[in-house]
């Protein structure tokens, strides 16, 4: 039996004309009632009815691009690439841009694809590691699937590919619409190649300053940093999880410090983590490259500006969200196997140096 609005709005416990605001997003709604209705819509699969539905399988002239952080150049750089490639063109429609933070929240992610559901978005991207999470990757593989069925063009920018459940790789359940393009990157062969640089130098004390448990960015730059251990026969030093900030980066260090005060280099989670680690070796009197080696990850633009600017690993942040935005505007051929990896480019300055231990 279809659904109507007042199912929705007895699942919610609002009344329907709460229901109508939320979905419609002409009047200010509480956002734990906001929420509540979502969740309610998502539940009973609701779909809007009478006039709407006519329009229900033409998309809009929005295209929604999610990120975890505005704020982290990481983010800020891949949207508005896709940004920069989001517009009509010659003889074509034009297009609105916008761009949803999440803020790392998983409720977060689902609302707004829900949201961009109900608006029929013309596409969706979605930027930078998933959660490692079975039950949330299924969540939004769904909703993916109703995005992409409605006629949606869906490219994911900087994840990994959505796989069916059960083959051993990724992170979910392949949705049931096609999703446009994965352009994934190549985070574990990045790592590797960045701790095979400290390995030459002649560091053998080596700590790791990682990301969040949770995230897939984390999980595989830290699999590429021991898998080069292993490889020369090394064994792994203190690895610390934390945020991809600053303070986390600072906070990091310290503990791992405090674990083996020998240590003669830090990998660090990104290049925002690797100017708190350099900050906290500067604050104990220790000399970077001379007593202890830094690298990060990214090759922000901040990068070369630091002193002494940062070996690293490019990501190539801007094509990939150029093409991402392309992707979903149709105006480039998608991959063959709707897949591409997006390789880094090891950057080696002056944060390294040979070890003196």
């Amino acid at each position: 039996m279809t659904a109507t609005l007042a199912d929705v709005a007895a699942r919610a416990r609002v009344s329907p004309a709460t229901v109508s605001r939320v979905l419609n997003g002409n009047y200010p709604v509480a956002a734990a009632t906001r929420e509540r209705v979502l969740r309610a819509v998502d539940e009973l699969d609701y779909v809007l009815n009478g006039p709407a539905s006519s329009l229900a399988a033409a998309t809009s002239d929005l295209v929604g691009i999610l990120v975890n952080d505005i704020a982290d150049p990481f983010f800020g750089i891949m949207a508005g690439a896709a940004q920069s490639e989001i517009g009509g063109g010659p003889g074509a429609r034009e297009k609105l841009a916008v761009v949803c933070n999440t803020g790392g929240s998983p409720e977060r992610e689902l609302t707004y694809l829900t949201l961009l559901q109900r608006q029929r978005a013309a596409a969706v991207i979605l930027t930078g590691g998933a959660l490692e999470d079975p039950e949330h990757a299924a969540a939004v593989a769904a909703k993916l699937g109703r995005l992409a069925e409605a006629g949606s063009r869906i490219v994911l920018c900087g994840r990994p590919p959505l796989v069916p459940s059960g083959s051993g790789s990724g992170t979910g359940v392949r949705p049931a619409g096609p999703v446009a393009a994965t352009l994934t990157f190549d985070n574990r062969g990045g790592s590797r190649r960045l701790t095979e640089h400290l390995l030459a130098l002649g560091h053998r004390r080596i700590g790791y300053v990682a990301g969040p448990e949770e995230r897939t960015t984390t999980r595989h730059r830290v699999e590429g940093h021991l898998a080069a251990l292993a490889d020369a026969g090394v064994a792994p030093g203190p690895l610390v999880h934390g945020s991809y900030d600053r303070r986390s980066g600072y906070d990091a260090t310290v503990e791992l410090l405090r674990l083996d005060p020998s240590l003669t280099a830090v990998v660090a989670a990104n290049d925002t983590v690797a100017l708190g680690a350099c900050a906290a070796l500067r604050d104990r009197g220790l000399s970077i490259p001379d007593d202890v080696s830094v690298a990060g990850f990214d090759d922000l633009p901040f990068s070369t500006d630091a002193v002494p600017a940062l070996t690293t690993v490019r990501l190539p942040l801007y094509e990939a969200g150029a093409r991402a935005g392309r992707l979903a505007m149709g105006k480039e051929p998608v991959p063959p196997g709707g897949i591409a990896t997006v390789h880094g480019e090891l950057m080696v300055r002056g944060s390294t140096g040979r070890t003196r231990a």
